[in-house]
């Protein structure tokens, strides 16, 4: 090729004015070159592996070969292309030769960091899309993949434009190390963090998680080297770094969802006053009405009204059918407070989704409310404005 631009100067330029414009002149011809080996692979090459990726049977090679991986391949070719004819165009020992060979290789270092990150890329979006990868954290390993493939270029980059070993450049930056960590703090921790999390399998995309400190509540849509974003129940968007989750508690709903029960714990205060030992007569009515059973009766002359309505309520958690009752269900007393004796409903529902666990709650609760004044008993509560309006009208 060389050989061929000689001869076409010097065919109607003089001798010296032909090897003044000899280099000039190669350069633009290898510039055209490679330009048009761009275009060959971004076109003919990349249309290629478009329609033998099609025929395939595998949706992988379609996620992998994509546009944008063939886009990433084609600003390599030129430059492998550049570096392979330069050689032959100038003196090896002339500057120019010299900068246009540090500049080509570092270009190829580029290339080939950036075909590299692409491809990672779009191994992570071929994983997300498919469900049953989803169940790992894995954008976290991909982006500690490509920062190890970022740093590697810059290392080798570096060592290309000043004409120093590698392990000499490891050891400038090992010497600056302090002043590194303090720069890439966040991303330390991130990283740090972030193989902590994948690796215990404590935070996925998907999960309900609660970070009280951050005020978080909600669902994980993100997880990245150096943030985890959770959309709250209300649609905003809570950022929290990785390390907060590692050096801090938060709570995942995720197992809780897979349990295929939800726990129920919530009390209702009996008013102290009302609990009473039962006569015959509030017996026999309990017992026409269905509400006790003849096991429920020790001794009626030492029969006390709370205690059958704890065991009416233990007996309907366990035949509701929106309870679970291969998990524990009981009712219990707390220790009388203030506002009268907590009686405490424990149990877990079939259903773990917000919306429907929420109307089996208010349900159950709506029966106990209802109940209990058929056992002679009354819930407490506060006394408002008009009780102690209508106290002072009566005085």
């Amino acid at each position: 090729m060389y050989e061929i631009i000689h001869d076409f100067l010097s065919s109607f330029l003089s001798e010296n004015v032909a090897q003044m414009a000899f280099a000039p002149v190669t350069l633009v011809t290898i510039a055209i070159l490679a330009y048009l080996a761009y275009l060959f692979c971004h076109s003919v090459v990349a249309m290629i592996v478009r329609i033998i990726t099609k025929r395939t049977v595998s949706t992988w090679d379609d996620d992998l070969l994509n546009d944008r991986l063939m886009k990433a391949f084609s600003q390599l070719a030129p430059a492998i292309l550049v570096a392979y004819l330069l050689p032959e165009a100038f003196n090896e020992e002339g500057k120019v030769y010299t900068w246009l060979t540090k500049l080509t290789e570092f270009y190829i270092v580029w290339a080939f960091v950036h075909l590299a990150n692409r491809f990672l890329q779009n191994l992570y979006d071929a994983f997300d899309k498919r469900k049953k990868y989803k169940i790992h954290t894995l954008r976290g390993v991909f982006q500690i993949l490509k920062l190890m493939f970022i740093c590697v270029g810059i290392i080798v980059g570096i060592s290309i434009l000043f004409d120093k070993s590698p392990l000499a450049i490891l050891t400038a930056f090992g010497a600056s190390a302090a002043v590194l960590m303090l720069v890439f703090k966040d991303t330390i921790l991130g990283l740090v963090a972030g193989v902590q999390l994948t690796a215990n399998d404590m935070l996925k995309k998907g999960d309900w998680i609660v970070v009280e400190k951050s005020g978080a509540n909600g669902e994980v849509i993100d997880v990245s080297l150096t943030t985890v974003k959770i959309r709250n129940w209300d649609n905003s968007v809570t950022t929290v770094p990785p390390y907060t989750l590692i050096s801090e508690s938060f709570q995942n709903f995720k197992p809780m969802q897979q349990s295929g029960g939800r726990r129920v714990m919530r009390a209702v205060c009996i008013d102290i006053n009302s609990v009473k030992f039962c006569t015959s007569s509030q017996l026999g009515t309990l017992k026409e009405k269905g509400w006790i059973a003849d096991e429920d009766i020790e001794d009626a002359s030492r029969t006390v009204n709370i205690g059958l309505l704890r065991r009416y309520l233990e007996r309907y958690l366990a035949t509701h059918p929106d309870v679970e009752t291969k998990m524990t269900h009981m009712v219990r007393q707390l220790h009388p407070t203030p506002q009268g004796i907590p009686l405490e409903l424990y149990f877990f529902t079939i259903v773990t989704e917000w919306v429907e666990y929420e109307h089996i709650q208010s349900e159950i609760f709506n029966h106990v409310y209802a109940v209990v004044q058929e056992f002679g008993l009354a819930i407490y509560q506060a006394p408002s404005g008009s009780d102690i309006s209508s106290l002072g009208m009566k005085n």
